[in-house]
Order: structure tokens, then C-alpha cells, then sequence
């Protein structure tokens, strides 16, 4: 439920609300807009008495929210939002490029490789320092290592990192160094660390799970929202389906989708969609013709060499390739 203000409402009467809905039992969350004042009402699995609280003094109307999720529908914000971090904006003018390795690598590595994707049009770098892995002895990346020399990589390029937090003992560590805390298709759903991310003052790119529905993948962005944080950014990166011609089935039905039920930027990792280097390209265009507010893509100057994800990863030549697609594609105004 979204309580509308009057404009002319005053604070002591947005106080007013908020304390009306605790005394309910339930948690208001303010909501902000142009032009008008709004309080959430969270925490209610049935409809809240609207008559109860359109006779509060300030209240102009009281809308039943018919989603699940609330803080990120757009019946609550019908604004765009916009999440910026140094010079990357999503859900700004032009999609954004997040390129990098799957993992972090040596310092040396990774910093060549951090130039050149700048150069190449990134404007945030991308690697895991911690990686979860489906194969205990496959590489579970240089954790605390990888972390100093993701600072390093910002310090030296001035490209902000994105970096996924795997659980509570490292969330601090990586919070610490990290511009964009990821939570990766695995934790989706693991409601603990999303409540732990969301209080951890930094902007949120929430892949969705790998078998996950919109529904499910938007509560789990509700959970951060909920916590305070509105920074949040969801990542389409393939689903698990009966296909065995692809890594993951790359569901690009889900960007105009989302952009029409949520007020929360949507980037496309075609990397994971898709699992061969040779179709990170294609899907890429196709990301972005359809609106995709961005792109991360693993990226490496010797991609047959990288520690992680080689088979997926493209070359820096391949990435400039789609920087040029989005300064075209880059263009189209979303339809619907």
C-alpha cells in the first residue's frame, strides 16, 4: 500500500502516517517523488484498512499495490532510477560498460588488463576476488590478495570495481574495498546476506538466480530496498533451461519487462547467457537493442590463459567491437 501526501502536507503530519502505520504493526517506508510526498507500508501480506488512513490529517490518497514487491515497483516510484558510481551511470542517457576477467588475477595482469578496457570504453572494472565455484577444486580465486589489487586497479585507472560478496565473514572485507558489491546468481536468494548487503552503504548489481523467476529475482532486490539501500542494479545472466547449446538460455524477454514493472536499472551479462566467446558479441547487440542499460563482460588481453571462464571471455579488440555497437544500439528508445 502507498499512502499519498498532499503536497501542502506538513512534517508533523508525514510523522503522523509513518507513527499510524507502526502502531499497525507495520514498518513505513518513505518514498520519494516529484512533486509529492508518499509512505510506504511494509511488512503486510493482506491489504492494509485504506479508510483508517486516508482520515489522517495530509493524506490526499491511499493506493493498494498490487505486486508482491512494493519498494521496487513502479506503482510505488514511477521514476526511473538512477545509480551512479564515479562516472558510470545506470539507468542513465547511454548503457554502461563493466568490463574485466572473471577473476582477479596477478597485480600485473589485472592492471594491464584494467587499462586496457578503460581505454577500450569501461567506465567499471569487473572481478571476482572471491569466486563460488561449482567444483570444490576448481579455482575459488585470491580473496583478501584479489582485494588489495582491485584497489589497486581504481587507484591506478580511476574506474570504480565491482566485485561479488559471497557471505557474511568476507561481506565487511569486500565492502571495504569494493565500489558495486555483486551478489552472484548462487546467493539470490540468501535473504541473510541480501538484509547484510543492503545495510553495507554500497551500491548492489543483483544477478539473477539461476533458475529464478522476475518474481522471485524482484523480491530478493525488495529485500535491499527494504534495508535502506535504493542503489540497486539487476543482472539478467542466463537461466538453466533443457538446452545444452548454450551455457545458460540468455532470457532478453525479461529487459523490457523489467524496465515496465521496475523503477530499477537492468544490465545483461551475455558472458554468462551464453558461455562461448564467439556469441558474447551477438548477444551483446541483442542486449542492447532491447534496452539493456548496460552490459559486464568478461573481458582479458589473453583470454585462453585466464584463471577462470576463458572459454567465454573475449579479447579487448572484441570489447572495443561493442563499445562501437552501443554507441548505435546504444540509441534506441526502449518500446512499450
Amino acid at each position: 500500500m502507498l499512502v499519498i501526501m498532499d503536497n501542502q502536507a506538513t512534517e508533523e503530519q508525514c510523522h503522523g502516517v509513518e507513527d499510524a502505520i507502526r502502531a499497525l504493526g507495520f514498518e513505513p517506508v518513505s518514498v520519494p517523488g516529484a512533486g509529492r510526498t508518499a509512505v510506504c507500508v511494509t511488512g503486510n501480506n493482506d491489504r492494509v484498512s485504506a479508510p483508517m488512513l486516508e482520515r489522517l490529517p495530509g493524506v490526499k490518497q491511499v493506493i493498494h499495490v498490487t505486486q508482491p514487491y512494493k519498494l521496487v515497483s513502479r506503482e510505488v516510484r514511477g521514476s526511473s532510477t538512477k545509480v551512479t558510481v564515479g562516472d558510470a551511470v545506470f539507468g542513465g542517457p547511454e548503457p554502461v560498460l563493466v568490463g574485466g576477467p572473471c577473476s582477479v588475477e596477478t597485480e600485473a595482469r589485472t592492471l594491464a588488463i584494467a587499462h586496457k578496457v578503460k581505454a577500450a570504453g569501461a567506465k567499471v572494472f569487473r572481478a571476482g576476488a572471491y569466486k563460488p565455484r561449482t567444483n570444490p577444486y576448481s579455482f575459488q580465486g585470491l580473496g583478501e590478495e584479489g582485494l588489495h589489487t582491485l584497489a589497486l586497479v581504481r587507484e591506478e585507472t580511476g574506474l570504480p570495481v565491482v566485485t561479488e560478496v559471497i557471505d557474511h565473514d568476507s561481506a565487511d572485507l569486500v565492502a571495504e574495498h569494493a565500489d558495486i558489491l555483486q551478489v552472484g546468481t548462487r546467493n539470490m536468494q540468501n535473504f541473510s546476506l541480501l538484509k547484510r548487503v543492503g545495510r553495507a552503504g554500497k551500491p548492489v548489481l543483483l544477478k539473477r538466480g539461476m533458475s529464478a523467476t522476475v518474481e522471485e529475482w524482484l523480491q530478493a532486490a525488495e529485500y535491499l530496498l527494504a534495508e535502506g539501500n535504493e542503489d540497486v542494479i539487476l543482472c539478467e545472466r542466463g537461466v538453466r533451461t533443457y538446452n545444452r547449446h548454450s551455457r545458460n538460455t540468455l532470457d532478453l524477454n525479461v529487459v523490457p519487462l523489467i524496465r515496465r514493472l521496475s523503477h530499477l536499472p537492468i544490465v545483461v551479462d551475455p558472458s554468462h547467457g551464453v558461455g562461448q566467446r564467439e556469441r558474447v558479441r551477438p548477444m551483446a547487440r541483442a542486449a542492447l537493442a532491447c534496452g539493456a542499460q548496460g552490459l559486464l563482460i568478461e573481458v582479458h588481453t589473453d583470454p585462453d590463459t585466464a584463471y577462470s571462464d576463458g572459454s567465454q571471455t573475449i579479447t579487448v579488440e572484441e570489447f572495443e567491437a561493442i563499445a562501437r555497437d552501443r554507441e548505435i544500439l546504444g540509441r534506441l528508445e526502449p518500446i512499450g
